[in-house]
């Protein structure tokens, strides 16, 4: 299809990106109800826009520390800017995590905390007691496990001594204000980077019962063994005053503002990536627009390079072809502008892609058994870079039949 719609696509996705600015987001929430924090703690992707946001409105009286990875650091006045390891937790997120520690414990008085996605892995903060190499062990097994996220993160919170309403333990007696940009469908405030400011999922007693569930309490170490039974079934019951100021679902709504007619899917597109192609060809309309959003995962058997968005479009692409559709284009990205571990946001693909691919010698069918998708939509020339935009509110795809 023409250069026009690809164009128009990519317009698209950028204003449900511009949708979920997180400088936007912050300065008009501080505005319209003001707060006077000692300190300003920033964590995540789109910490860098956030902390700009809110010493721009509030001034530079505030300690600020900030928080990302290492993609979108970069030196702000007024702030001391950590950069660590995303989606692997590193050393340098163990040195950030205890500098918002020693920050929250001094006590100076009020904190604005500014959550967004990936904060999770970028403030590991492990119990005392356990090193960030038993600590990722643990998330190791669980990511093999089958347990799903919510299970992960029950765990996770009780060993770390700032996720499932950590934070808030260490900055007692000082009031917390959360402005919270979401990365996860439902917008599950105990989910986006795993909850520092609200109340966990459960205790140490069913973290060691989920471990034991799933076969894995005998592989963890002794340590973490030691803390969970030591901690027993304490529940940390302590919340901030949390506030939601961005999420894929605004996102989705400003893009739908700009097509007259467009079918929006009701739920959000979540599980295998091959499931969820079959469901959007399913539910896509006969003709004219078709967006939805959310995150689907993929299985990873080959040793590739690639990420959920990438794969998803080149299986729509395939359904798209078994179902003999004519004239068709989609585009599938997220929003923070990095898929997997590569350099693109997604891809945009058509009724072309599968024959610009076999037309180059590639074979579609290898590359998905090998989870290399991005070599495929390299081929093809569908891949979507866009660079990082400093937010992260979860994956939008957009479709247009003829």
């Amino acid at each position: 299809m023409s250069d026009a719609l690809r164009t128009q696509l990519t317009h698209l996705f950028q204003v449900g990106v511009a949708a979920a600015d997180p400088y936007e987001a912050v300065r008009t929430a501080l505005a319209e109800d003001p707060f006077e924090p000692a300190l300003i703690v920033s964590v995540g992707k789109a910490a860098m826009r956030m902390a700009e946001a809110a010493l721009d409105t509030l001034g530079r009286g505030a300690r600020c520390l900030v928080i990302t990875n290492y993609e979108n650091a970069r030196d702000l006045d007024g702030a001391e800017v950590f950069a660590s390891g995303h989606p692997i937790p590193d050393e340098n997120g163990a040195k950030a995590s205890q500098a918002v520690l020693d920050a929250l414990d001094a006590g100076a008085g009020p904190v604005l905390a500014l959550i967004s996605g990936g904060g999770s892995a970028l403030l590991p903060a492990p119990a005392k007691g356990i090193s960030l190499e038993e600590k990722a062990e643990v998330n190791r097994l669980l990511l093999a496990s089958g347990a799903d996220i919510r299970q992960m993160n029950l765990v996770r919170q009780q060993l770390s001594r700032l996720k499932g309403g950590g934070f808030i333990v260490s900055a007692e007696p000082h009031p917390v204000r959360a402005l919270i940009l979401s990365d996860v469908v439902g917008d599950d405030l105990s989910t986006i980077a795993s909850g520092p400011t609200a109340p966990s999922l459960g205790t140490a007693g069913d973290a060691i019962q989920m471990l034991k569930r799933f076969g894995l309490w005998d592989y963890i170490s002794d340590s973490v063994r030691d803390h969970l039974a030591a901690v027993g079934r304490i529940r940390r019951l302590k919340s901030g005053d949390n506030r939601l100021i961005g999420s894929n679902t605004q996102s989705l709504r400003a893009i739908a503002a700009e097509i007259e007619g467009v079918t929006l899917l009701a739920d959000p597109v979540e599980g295998d990536v091959a499931e969820a192609a079959r469901l959007i060809c399913d539910q896509a309309a006969k003709s004219g627009f078709t967006l939805w959003g959310g995150e689907t995962t993929v299985q990873i058997k080959g040793k590739g390079k690639g990420g959920r968005n990438q794969e998803l479009a080149l299986r729509i692409a395939i359904e798209a072809g078994k179902r003999g559709w004519g004239e068709w284009m989609c585009l599938q990205a997220g929003t923070d502008g990095r898929d997997g571990p590569t350099d693109a946001a997604g891809a945009i693909v058509d009724q072309g892609t599968l024959g610009r691919i076999a037309a180059k010698g590639g074979d579609i069918g290898m590359y998905l058994a090998n989870n290399d998708s991005y070599t495929a939509l390299s081929l093809s020339g569908d891949l979507l870079v866009t660079g990082a935009t400093g937010t992260n509110v979860s994956d939008i795809g957009i479709l247009f039949r003829k």
